[in-house]
């Protein structure tokens, strides 16, 4: 095949030469430029050593990158159907569009999802429903009997994503869709910058980096009382996070790309530009338990005694069941616990990490639930849920089997316009949404985005209303777990009170 191609080029460039020769019209030169310019690139091709395939097969082996390149975005447009696609398959995807550009959410001629499937999840109606526009339960009351500051927050909130994550127009956009709407939005663990302060309310994260809460003391990540507290004390932040743990790389720590780590994010992390910087995979502050419970009150007295919760990824079981004890033993808690399931993420992360590592966020909120209650904490300590939820359906799930309210990340990008293009650690994020590039940022346009984002959230509360009172239930906070059903592999259809043993 190489002596084949080598003699096709080799033998083209002399007829094209002939023909210049005899005929030196201005395309023939052209002609002869191009063949002369492939002949040279089979020339190096045959007679590189670095690659085995193109010694083999010079330039036509230049095509499987091209391929391999492009093969996602081939896959997304050409080749998935509406419900194979992953992470997020396009019906969940056009949901998110449809509703934050206020377009029609309505599908003809029936479902496309096969109903006598094993795994196949539905709710059961009322020949009695109630009127959607009187469903309550919309609004969450953040604080236990600790806190001083107690926040009345949305069902619905923006789960944890940072600036150097997400390029500054995203964050702003963000922010004041969330102050169009009157719901939150999360900070992420990259510190508070001048993006999540539009107006929008704001949930503060201290992750185990400190950014924006500490600085490094040598070589270390600590935390610090007065950065802290300046950053705490805004009136924009409502709620403060500490997190542990994260879905897409539980017990490993943040990682931002040093392509996306620019002056302006360095500073306001306190790093140095240009490096990739990664967060340590646990806190300095405390090493147990009973430091831990300390750390929480320390940071809710220096916030003023706004409420402060705990984000983590339910691994050891053993771990989680003995924290909850001790937050019962000391009469002293978080006043919510985010729940984040190991199919969350929205950056850079190790493939192990994300494929394998962390339980999935049905157990987990199950598994967080039922401790609660054990412990008899549940009416003090509220329940955030956050693992790829998209439309009403998997917001009444989750409220089902416990949450109090939702956080939402992925969906919240597609709603600014994100096409899952997974290049959000590449900084090459084609609609401006994931990267630091400039140029790739001026595309997405804040002043209509903002408006997109306020859509989806509001489009998909409605939503909720809507099938909480086809059930001929008054409130979305009276499902149970009894609500939910699935059918088994022998096709019996039980509900989630007996799957999950409640």
């Amino acid at each position: 095949m190489r002596n084949t191609i080598l003699s096709i080029f080799i033998t083209a460039t002399i007829l094209a030469g002939i023909l210049v020769y005899f005929y030196p019209q201005t395309g023939n030169i052209a002609l002869l430029s191009i063949i002369g310019v492939l002949t040279i690139v089979v020339l190096r091709d045959s007679f590189q050593t670095k690659h085995s395939l193109l010694r083999s097969f010079p330039l036509i082996a230049r095509l499987r990158w091209l391929f391999e390149e492009e093969r996602e975005k081939i896959q997304q447009y050409f080749i998935e159907d509406n419900l194979s696609g992953t992470p997020i398959n396009r019906e969940k995807r056009s949901i998110v569009y449809q509703r934050a550009k206020l377009e029609k959410d309505t599908v003809p001629f029936g479902t496309q999802h096969n109903v006598y499937k094993k795994g196949y999840e539905f709710v059961k109606h009322s020949m009695f429903p109630t009127n959607h526009h009187l469903i309550k339960g919309d609004r969450v009351l953040f604080g236990s009997s600790k806190c001083t500051q107690k926040y009345n927050g949305s069902l619905i909130n923006i789960s944890a994503m940072s600036f150097g994550s997400l390029s500054k127009n995203a964050v702003m956009a963000l922010n004041q869709g969330a102050k169009m709407g009157n719901f939150a939005h999360n900070t992420g663990e990259g510190g508070v910058s001048p993006y999540h302060l539009q107006g929008g309310d704001v949930i503060f994260q201290v992750g185990t980096g400190y950014f924006g809460a500490g600085k490094s003391v040598n070589g270390i990540r600590v935390f610090d009382d007065e950065i802290f507290k300046k950053n705490a004390s805004h009136s924009d932040i409502k709620m403060i996070e500490i997190k542990f743990s994260q879905g897409a790389k539980p017990g490993h720590g943040g990682i931002l790309p040093a392509l996306k780590n620019t002056q302006e994010i360095a500073n306001i992390r306190g790093v140095v530009v240009g490096t990739q910087v990664d967060s340590p995979p646990g806190h300095s502050a405390f090493s147990n338990y009973d430091e831990m419970i300390v750390f929480i009150q320390k940071v809710r007295d220096l916030s003023g005694g706004k409420p402060v919760g705990i984000k983590l990824c339910v691994g050891n079981n053993e771990e989680i069941e003995e924290m909850i004890k001790a937050f019962s033993v000391a009469n002293n808690y978080p006043d919510f616990i985010s729940v984040d399931g190991g199919e969350g993420g929205t950056g850079a992360a190790p493939m192990e990490f994300t494929n394998y590592i962390g339980t999935p966020l049905t157990e987990g909120l199950v598994f967080i639930n039922k401790l609660l209650i054990q412990y008899n904490l549940k009416n003090e300590i509220k329940i955030i849920a956050s693992g790829k939820a998209i439309d009403a359906f998997d917001i009444v799930k989750l409220i089902a089997l416990g949450a109090d309210a939702i956080g939402m990340a992925r969906s919240f990008m597609l709603s600014l316009g994100c096409i899952q293009a997974r290049e959000c650690n590449l900084d090459t994020c084609p609609v401006g949404v994931a990267t630091q590039d400039e140029e790739l940022v001026k595309a997405l346009v804040v002043e209509k985005k903002n408006v997109r984002v306020k859509n989806y959230h509001d489009k998909t509360i409605a939503s909720v209303k809507e099938m909480v009172a086809a059930m001929g239930i008054e409130s979305i906070g009276d499902l149970k777990p009894k609500h939910i059903f699935r059918r088994k592999k022998d096709d019996k259809i039980v509900s989630y009170h007996e799957i999950y043993k409640y």
